[in-house]
């Protein structure tokens, strides 16, 4: 049975694909940004007997084209290798990012026909004007006690990026930061890059 933590991701990864939208004329607040994109987000995986079904390859072919230009993936990979990506070289900080990604998708998309019935609900998003970095903070809310998901987020100069995601009070960047700073210390970075090359052939073969 699939972890709750696994079908709220699902939800985070399923809403980020909302983010390319149409250009707009103004940056869009974060709060009323990750409002909109979970919001959608649900209403997709509940409309989509598809993505409810896990079809990977479409997921995958959506978060190739969705994701990456809206989510900061280089920041989100680089903070779970932490201290360890300066001493990456240029090809291993691309190896690294490539299999991260496979990982994450994999990880969440086998979750996305668990979302049912759930309603999100948000909380006041307490920020400056000239604050960079902000938090959202949200809950899922269905059966059972309400679920925390929420996101980091930073402004650039192309409008608000998501970097990280807060599940059942665990940080996703944190979470991996632990297990890669483990690999690493053991195998170097070739290693975790063999690592999670090796977890992603598994994934997909599993799923073929």
């Amino acid at each position: 049975m699939l972890k709750r933590r696994d079908w709220i991701g699902a939800v985070m990864l399923v809403g980020t694909l909302w983010l390319a939208g149409p250009a707009r004329a103004q940056v869009e607040a974060p709060d009323a940004l990750v409002k909109r994109i979970s919001t959608e987000a649900l209403e997709a995986v509940k409309a989509d007997p598809a993505i409810q079904a896990g079809d990977l390859n479409r997921i995958m072919a959506l978060v190739d084209s969705k994701i990456m230009p809206n989510v900061n993936f280089a920041r989100m990979t680089s903070s779970a290798v932490g201290r360890f990506w300066r001493q990456a070289t240029p090809e291993q900080k691309e190896k690294l990012q490539a299999e991260f990604k496979t990982l994450l998708v994999r990880t969440y998309s086998g979750a996305l026909g668990e979302v049912k019935d759930q309603t999100l609900s948000f909380r006041p998003m307490r920020a400056r004007a000239e604050d960079t970095e902000v938090v959202v903070r949200s809950e899922v809310r269905g059966r059972g006690d309400p679920i925390q998901l929420d996101y980091r987020l930073e402004k650039t100069a192309d409008g608000w990026k998501i970097y990280d995601i807060n599940v059942l009070g665990l940080w996703l960047v944190d979470t991996y930061r632990t297990q890669f700073a483990q690999e690493i210390n053991a195998n170097g970075i070739d290693g975790l890059i063999a690592t999670l090359a090796e977890r992603n052939k598994s994934a997909a073969s599993r799923a073929s």
